[in-house]
């Protein structure tokens, strides 16, 4: 239950209690609908070649559920408050999207074989440049020109992640059990094992043995605080109520993206880009409600908010996706490549040493 001492993304008293009334109501009303009518068009064009009126109005409902997701991400951290709110999101967005992982290799197809590579690496990069530059940059352009958050906390995180991209993406491609960049079956049963038990030990870290490490601070070193801190948080039913709309939303968010996929490749294919790109708009379209919510948490100036998102969200794609992964791969057929390539190598080993830069001092200028 949420205290006036848990700094998480927070509505006012009207959010999500059955309060309030103007602009506060019609939010409610529209956040509420939006996934529904969103989900009813996702089963409405599943499976059918969709002309372009459509792939626009399917679209809409993307953005819609994009933007009703961080609403009620955020009644939802108001209730339970940090850092429990920002697992929320994350996890929840890392496990629709190891479920959209897995039927797409089902699918099978010329690119399944990396799907899982690309998908991982792109949420990986996304989330550690992406999201973490845009919150510093946001904060720091904000009042006092200075981001300021919890060193050890956002460094756990980092080399909890950092740990685990080593492992999954950059192993595979020095292994000479079997060719292409790939694991072995005990090699990749081992990286699952371990990915899954450093997720399970940094959420251990984050929320029980050192969860003062991941709470918003303020320029002097304590609790960050606003107005907004003191607004009492929705009632149980009203949690509840957006946990579930948020799940449905996700599914909209993911399912809609997959939707208008073929679209994006036609796009992909006409621009002489690489296939790839595909998995890095989708995945971009699947972070969108993390870092609406991510660049919102900044503004406040609870950049450790918007670092537990980031950070958060890499840490569980990896380590929830590379286990569910393997285990599909057992009755998958083909290839599964995870070991990236040389430029994309060069590419995380710079975000690793620019992230740990930016992170170690615990206060971040625009530059």
């Amino acid at each position: 239950m949420s205290t006036g001492t848990e700094q998480g993304p927070h509505q006012g008293p009207e959010a999500g209690t059955g309060a309030g009334h103007g602009p506060a109501r019609l939010v409610r009303q529209w956040t509420t609908w939006a996934p529904v009518v969103a989900v009813a068009v996702l089963a409405a064009g599943w499976g059918r070649h969709l002309p372009g009126p459509v792939v626009a109005v399917v679209g809409l409902c993307l953005i819609a559920s994009v933007l009703s997701a961080v609403h009620h991400a955020e009644v939802v951290a108001h209730r339970v408050g940090e850092p429990y709110g920002s697992l929320v999101l994350a996890v929840a967005v890392t496990v629709i999207e190891v479920g959209l992982i897995v039927m797409l290799m089902a699918g099978g197809g010329g690119d399944a074989s990396t799907y899982a590579r690309d998908t991982v690496f792109a949420a990986f990069m996304i989330t550690c440049n992406g999201v973490v530059g845009l919150s510093v940059l946001v904060a720091a352009l904000r009042r006092h020109r200075v981001a300021v958050f919890n060193a050890e906390g956002s460094g756990g995180a980092l080399a909890t992640v950092t740990t685990l991209a080593t492992m999954t993406l950059v192993l595979p491609t020095f292994t000479t059990g079997r060719p292409g960049h790939q694991f072995t079956g005990a090699q990749l049963a081992f990286a699952a094992v371990a990915s899954l038990a450093l997720y399970l030990l940094f959420v251990t870290v984050q929320t029980v043995r050192h969860r003062d490490y991941f709470l918003p601070v303020a320029r002097d070193g304590g609790l960050a605080d606003s107005e907004e801190d003191h607004a009492p948080p929705p009632a149980a039913r009203a949690a509840w109520q957006s946990l579930g709309l948020l799940l449905v939303a996700l599914v909209a968010v993911v399912g809609n993206a997959k939707l208008v996929s073929p679209a994006i490749e036609d796009g992909v294919e006409s621009a002489g880009l690489p296939q790839a790109v595909v998995g890095v708009v989708i995945a971009l379209m699947v972070l969108l409600p993390e870092t609406l919510a991510a660049v919102r948490a900044a503004r406040r100036g609870r950049v450790q908010t918007s670092l537990n998102l980031a950070y958060g969200s890499a840490i569980a794609s990896i380590g929830l996706t590379v286990p569910a992964i393997a285990l599909a791969s057992i009755w998958l057929s083909g290839p599964l490549v995870l070991g990236l390539g040389a430029v994309h190598l060069v590419l995380l080993t710079l975000t690793a040493v620019v992230s740990a830069l930016t992170v170690v001092p615990g206060r971040a200028t625009l530059l």
